[in-house]
């Protein structure tokens, strides 16, 4: 494992548009909740905050796609978010998009970058 990278969890974890990992990620000094998702085959990670305030997206542990598996979703605002890039698609996160988080899918597992 490369410096500065920490194990999330194994790749077969994660199923496609399926449930997410949560984890705790070190960034300036604190943690701060993340999660990772697998969409279109590709493996997607973003810090667990809604662009419209600081609340974490998940409606149940894990569970960050709305109903349709197409959307992120906010459980609190229903804001709606691109799996793929994290932009805001409509709803109350106004065109604030998600935060990525840098994460790599080697040897059959996922791993994400601290800072």
């Amino acid at each position: 494992m490369a410096q500065g990278q920490r194990l999330i969890c194994a790749a077969a974890d994660l199923a496609e548009a399926g449930t997410g990992i949560r984890f705790q990620l070190r960034r300036e000094g604190r943690e701060v909740p993340a999660f990772v998702i697998r969409w279109r085959g590709q493996v997607r990670a973003y810090l667990n905050r809604c662009g419209h305030i600081p609340v974490e997206l998940d409606w149940q542990p894990g569970e960050f796609f709305d109903f349709s598996r197409l959307y992120l979703i906010c459980a609190t605002h229903g804001a709606l978010y691109d799996p793929a890039t994290g932009a805001c698609l409509g709803g109350r996160c106004e065109g604030r998009g998600l935060a990525a988080v840098a994460v790599a899918e080697r040897d059959g597992n996922i791993y994400c970058e601290e800072s």
